[in-house]
């Protein structure tokens, strides 16, 4: 099966979503990783007509507890509603899951109740919802989950096993592969990127190929027959930023990426 390949809006971030369609269709990307922050009154229509299929989605306020680099609510409750609210915005473009993180810290029991408040939303609409870990390097700032184990036993915890898990290279490539093996049937999106050594900050990642990840094992491990969804942040501060360059040359050069991979 040749593989499906997608690029995640934060990759191309100061563009608007109808010129994203449009990059990544001309770049020969399968589909959008959609990010709410994006959305505008029309962008439903023009999703439709172009023809993309839809990766992960990203909901405005992508976490329980608060996030320290982010901006948005700091009471959890208020982030929840924020959260649901975003997910039923999202499931009339069908995503393949829209993914959530913890937040860092806080208190456990409103990190539990948002996970279920969270996964009752999603159910009725229609959508599965997946938590993703975080590289453990940076996790302070994100989550208090760094892999697959730690992410499933929270859901379990959580009472919500229907919850599923995302897979992103960039956050658990240095992570055991047994644990793709272990969780491979709740994983629900794959986001690829690749680790520069060593990262300049929280923000740096590279092209996949780009950098210092062995690839193969982890795609022989996850067995994926969904859309692999290139998912790039960066940092304009820093030298040779991918958030620099021109959108649609990136989104070229990021799907020539993926190709490659798999070739």
């Amino acid at each position: 099966m040749t593989p499906r390949l997608s690029i995640s809006q934060i990759t191309t971030v100061g563009q608007s979503f109808a010129d994203d369609l449009d990059a990544y269709r001309a770049a020969g990307a399968d589909g959008i990783g959609i990010w709410e922050m994006k959305l505008g009154d029309d962008s439903l229509d023009a999703f439709r007509a172009s023809g993309l299929a839809s990766a992960a989605a990203v909901p405005e306020v992508p976490s329980i507890l608060p996030l320290p680099l982010m901006e948005g609510p700091v009471d959890p409750a208020e982030r929840v509603e924020a959260m649901c609210a975003g997910i039923r915005r999202l499931a009339p473009f069908e995503p393949a899951c829209v993914l959530f993180l913890t937040g860092p810290g806080g208190d456990k029991t409103k990190l539990l109740d948002g996970i279920r408040a969270v996964a009752e939303a999603g159910a009725a609409a229609g959508v599965r919802i997946v938590l993703e870990p975080i590289q453990r390097e940076y996790a302070h700032f994100w989550s208090i989950v760094s892999s697959l184990d730690e992410a499933a036993a929270l859901l379990d915890e959580a009472g919500r096993p229907d919850v599923g898990l995302m897979y992103d290279s960039w956050h658990l490539w240095n992570q055991p592969v047994e644990q793709i093996e272990r969780h491979r049937d709740r994983i629900a999106g794959v986001h690829l990127a690749d680790w520069r050594e060593p990262p300049r900050n929280t923000n740096d990642r590279v092209l996949p190929g780009d950098g210092t990840i062995e690839f193969g094992p982890i795609l022989d491990a996850l067995r994926w027959d969904g859309l692999y969804d290139l998912e790039i942040f960066s940092d304009r501060e820093l030298p040779g930023s991918l958030w620099n360059e021109d959108p649609r040359e990136l989104a070229r050069r990021g799907v020539e990426a993926l190709s490659r991979l798999f070739a």
